[in-house]
């Protein structure tokens, strides 16, 4: 091949692994797609009225109610709208809020009964595809509420692993002391 010209082999190999990447991409972009979350989040969080109520549950609520695995289970299929947020370039405070939504959902979700009720109550994926649609709406643009939401949530993390710790402290020099 003479010198300078392009090796037309590899340029066509490139390009057709390329192709089949995007295609890989679009095959699964229905999914990310704004009506699709929003029916998402209706099924996970609405779908389902109590007779006589305003009170609306999900398949997140119905799942939950197995066992040990219910809440893991509604939390895994919650993950496609943060997942959607990320792939669409939301900035981080909004993902991290969102992971939060998610985790509080799981953890107090996994209660049994009352975890159940407060499931009904929280609706993790109602916040978060309302954190999407804003985010989307208004680039760049993070409200007090995010941040005092965020710093909240970073103080009760930090005392509920403060809290351990200072009882054991306190019980150890209470038994050195006796």
């Amino acid at each position: 091949m003479p010198q300078g010209e392009p090796d037309m082999r590899s340029a066509s190999a490139n390009s057709g692994t390329d192709a089949d990447a995007a295609n890989r991409l679009n095959r699964g972009a229905w999914i990310f797609r704004d009506e699709t979350l929003r029916k998402l989040e209706i099924l996970l969080d609405e779908a389902f009225r109590i007779p006589g109520t305003r009170i609306r549950f999900g398949l997140d609520a119905l799942v939950g109610l197995v066992p040990g695995i219910g809440d893991v289970l509604a939390g895994l299929f919650s993950l496609l709208i943060p997942l959607a947020a990320w792939i669409r370039g939301l900035p981080y405070v909004a993902l991290l809020r969102m992971a939060a939504n998610l985790g509080i959902g799981v953890l107090v979700g996994s209660i049994p009964v009352l975890g159940d009720a407060f499931d009904v109550a929280w609706k993790a994926n109602r916040r978060n595809y309302r954190l999407l649609i804003r985010h989307l709406s208004e680039p760049r643009r993070h409200t007090w509420r995010d941040w005092v939401f965020l710093l909240m949530l970073a103080a009760i993390l930090g005392l509920v692993f403060a809290v351990p710790i200072v009882l054991v402290l306190w019980l150890v020099t209470w038994l050195l002391n006796r």
